[in-house]
């Protein structure tokens, strides 16, 4: 009889101390950052699992001489560190549009482009998540977009979450 009250107890404690990563249903904000220039997209969050959601952002780039339009889609994986507060890694891919105008010269195209993702975010106790990631992109198909085909993107973001 004790060992069934003591492993009722001890489920009972793993019940309350277990609870879901508080991943919003959705969120919707900004995501600002440098990727070529300075640059703001549209960042759309719909949760999926209770360890998972989808990412969709469409912004654009402005550099001195380049202005980049795109469309990025991520699959994530959220792990909680504390009440609030998560880490978070994805995988995805994207597309968009750039043109090259320096000194009468100008240039334009279409590239695609694979991404990972890895940040951290707050979720305040208002309907309000913080967040600050790095994104490498790897361009494919792009043309003279980038000569090295290769481009980090660091990015804070503020969101709307509606539960």
């Amino acid at each position: 009889m004790k060992k069934v009250i003591l492993s009722a107890i001890l489920f009972a404690g793993a019940i309350v101390n277990s609870h879901g990563q508080d991943i919003s249903n959705n969120t919707l904000g900004l995501r600002l950052g440098n990727n070529d220039g300075f640059g703001a997209e549209i960042s759309y969050q719909r949760k999926l699992s209770d360890t998972n959601r989808l990412e969709f952002d469409l912004g654009w780039r402005n550099s001195n001489e380049v202005n980049a339009l795109k469309l990025a889609g991520l699959y994530q994986w959220v792990w909680n560190i504390d009440k609030g507060l998560n880490w978070y890694a994805g995988a995805g891919g994207g597309l968009g549009s750039w043109r090259y105008s320096d000194e009468g010269e100008s240039s334009n195209g279409t590239f695609v482009f694979i991404t990972g993702d890895l940040g951290i975010e707050y979720q305040f106790d208002i309907p309000l998540q913080l967040s600050l990631d790095v994104r490498p992109e790897i361009y494919l198909l792009s043309g003279d977009y980038r000569e090295n085909k290769f481009g980090p993107d660091l990015a804070l973001s503020i969101r709307y979450r509606f539960n």
